[in-house]
């Protein structure tokens, strides 16, 4: 959580400089700001491309949250063309069926994670009341815009193409469980469990100036080779909605 707090203030002190370093006009009441750049507040879900059975996910609980600040820099005059570099933080909690999660593999070492019942481990008369895995990630977005409204890009309709790749900060699970005496116990445990230290993919938005549609397909898949569970080979398909401050 440090270092996610760190990569914030960062990416806040980023986007002040750009603040102060202009002229802070607004557009008309009702307006965004015109500022250079875009700080996108990405909500959505995320899944499991090519997965076994046994790594089905709960789709409402498996959550990600993104939060980028992108720069422009335009491609020629009123072409209507923008490349967007960025940098921020991108979260995902994958909440896996059956009330399972992950826990170290000890026949395949400490980089490593197999798939098992909260039951199984913390006792079968249990209630389960939370239970994800969060994966934290610090990603470089890079993009081309094309803005249909090219004598006005700040007031166009947009469609965006491009990549980004992430380092993985930290990993863990999360769990709250009461036993059959109606004792509480909330239980994070922080690990690799296999999972590949980068992620790097292809993704879209399409929208206005302060909303967007966008979709994530991940190229890489989540978990290093034979190092997950069941051997997966899964990758991450992520999507949802953007809102930008400015």
């Amino acid at each position: 959580m440090k270092r996610i707090f760190i990569v914030c203030l960062l990416i806040n002190l980023i986007a002040s400089d750009f603040l102060f370093a202009q002229e802070r006009q607004r557009t008309p009441i009702g307006g965004r700001p015109d500022i250079k750049g875009d700080l996108f507040l990405d909500f959505g879900f995320n899944t499991l491309n090519n997965k076994p059975d046994e790594l089905r996910t709960n789709f409402l609980p498996s959550r990600t949250f993104n939060i980028y600040y992108q720069t422009e820099v335009k491609i020629g005059e009123a072409t209507g063309l923008t490349f967007n570099p960025g940098i921020g933080v991108g979260t995902d909690k994958m909440a896996f069926g059956n009330d399972r999660t992950l826990f170290n593999n000890p026949t395949l070492g400490p980089e490593s994670s197999r798939l098992l019942t909260l039951q199984s481990v913390y006792g079968n008369n249990i209630s389960v009341s939370k239970n994800n895995v969060s994966l934290n990630y610090l990603d470089i977005p890079l993009e081309f815009r094309y803005h249909f409204k090219k004598n006005n890009y700040n007031k166009s309709m947009r469609v965006a193409l491009g990549g980004k790749i992430g380092y993985l900060m930290n990993a863990h699970t999360k769990v709250e469980i009461t036993d059959e005496n109606g004792l509480t116990r909330r239980i994070k445990d922080r690990q690799s469990y296999g999972l590949n230290p980068l992620r790097y993919g292809v993704y879209t938005r399409m929208g206005f100036p302060g909303f967007n549609i966008w979709g994530y397909y991940g190229l890489n898949t989540v978990f290093r080779s034979e190092r997950g569970p069941f051997n997966t080979e899964a990758s991450q398909f992520n999507f949802g909605v953007s809102f930008t401050l400015f």
